[in-house]
């Protein structure tokens, strides 16, 4: 059963992790030949997070192939991974669902804001680390996000492109209502760090 479990998992990582690199790789395709910035297509959080999520699933299933334990740093990239994920879903859901995806491919959209996210937190929750987990790590996978949204307002005002509406204080009217949404969005991340530490610190590990 251990075994059949293992080759299980391994399939599912590998599957899920280069269908995605397969899918942004035929979206930037698109952004190219359409003459879209290329700069712009690799701002956007929820490009960044399944380019992410879809190298440590490949990596997750190296380590299982090979029956080594995956590594402290491995747990807390593969935690910024796991929380960065489960935000895009929830925030694509909740703030974008409606919005103009202009070029996006359907089933490319399907895949990363919707199947992506589910199947990153089932994979946490069904091989949770092999290390415990303590509330200081929240602080490297909040390393992550924050460095998107520096790098995001930075460069939005210097160039006028904002990868999603709520961070462009034009749209949503002024700096001040970007704040009260991007400080949302923190409190959905942290609790949702905080829920899945305390799972993964509970779970059993299904492949030892």
């Amino acid at each position: 059963m251990g075994a059949t479990r293992r080759i299980v998992l391994i399939g599912a990582r590998l599957f899920f992790g280069l269908l995605t690199l397969a899918a942004i790789i035929t979206q930037l395709a698109i952004h190219v030949q359409l003459g879209f910035n290329l700069v712009n297509f690799f701002s956007y959080f929820t490009n960044l997070s399944n380019i992410l999520a879809a190298i440590v699933f490949i990596i997750g299933a190296l380590y299982l192939i090979q029956q080594h334990e995956p590594t402290p740093t491995f747990n807390i990239i593969r935690g910024t991974s796991v929380v960065c994920m489960a935000v895009v879903g929830i925030v694509f859901s909740v703030l974008l669902r409606n919005e103009d995806l202009g070029s996006l491919l359907p089933w490319v959209n399907i895949l990363l804001h919707y199947v992506m996210p589910v199947v990153v937190v089932l994979d946490w929750l069904y091989q949770p680390p092999n290390t415990k987990l303590v509330v200081n790590q929240v602080v490297f996978w909040l390393i992550f996000p924050l460095a998107y949204l520096i790098y995001s307002m930075i460069r939005g005002s210097a160039v006028g492109f904002y990868a999603y509406p709520f961070l462009n204080p034009a749209k949503v009217g002024g700096y001040n209502i970007v704040a009260l949404y991007c400080l949302g969005i923190l409190v959905v991340f942290l609790i949702l760090s905080w829920l899945l530490l305390v799972l993964g610190n509970n779970l059993k590990r299904n492949i030892t």
